[in-house]
């Protein structure tokens, strides 16, 4: 392989660790330490701030991954409709099983952060803290990001085997 391609796969990975690992983060240390901050009015403030801070990065690490992830495919030669990707025989395939999964969790992540970033977690940030209706939309949006951590497991696990060839 050219030595562009590693340098892409190595941006590819960065980009990586920089969305599913902020979302951990967020999920794992942010999330429960602005829970016991008090007042409400500081503690929804707290988790605007921080929502927008990674909304702006994730979205930068989500488009990067998007690029440098075709490019992946063009360098690996996966990138043509003719005896891969229109393929059937390809998608049998341990390789083009690993492929579809780590696509179809892409897809289903990003479906998932556009509609917290940009419908539940503003929605929430606009709403008077601590009414049912704002509790009622933080935990929806909390589930999303839960959600959006379980199909960051099953990314890597099909990024894991499409390395290692299927």
């Amino acid at each position: 392989m050219p030595p562009l391609y590693y340098l892409n796969v190595t941006i590819h990975v960065l980009a990586a660790m920089l969305w599913l690992g902020g979302m951990f983060f967020l999920a794992l240390v942010g999330a429960p330490v602005l829970r016991s901050v008090e007042p409400p009015a500081l503690r929804q403030q707290l988790f605007q701030q921080l929502g927008l801070r990674f909304r702006a990065a994730g979205w930068w690490a989500i488009g990067t991954l998007i690029v440098t992830g075709t490019i992946n495919l063009y360098y690996r030669g996966w990138l043509h409709w003719d005896g891969v990707l229109g393929a059937a025989a390809f998608w049998r395939t341990g390789v083009g099983h690993a492929l579809a999964w780590k696509l179809a969790a892409v897809a289903a992540m990003v479906t998932v952060s556009a509609v917290h970033d940009f419908v539940l977690g503003p929605r929430a940030g606009r709403l008077r803290p601590g009414t049912p209706e704002a509790i009622a939309y933080r935990q929806r949006a909390a589930r999303l990001a839960r959600l959006n951590g379980l199909l960051g497991v099953v990314l890597v696990v099909a990024a894991v085997r499409l390395a290692r060839g299927g």
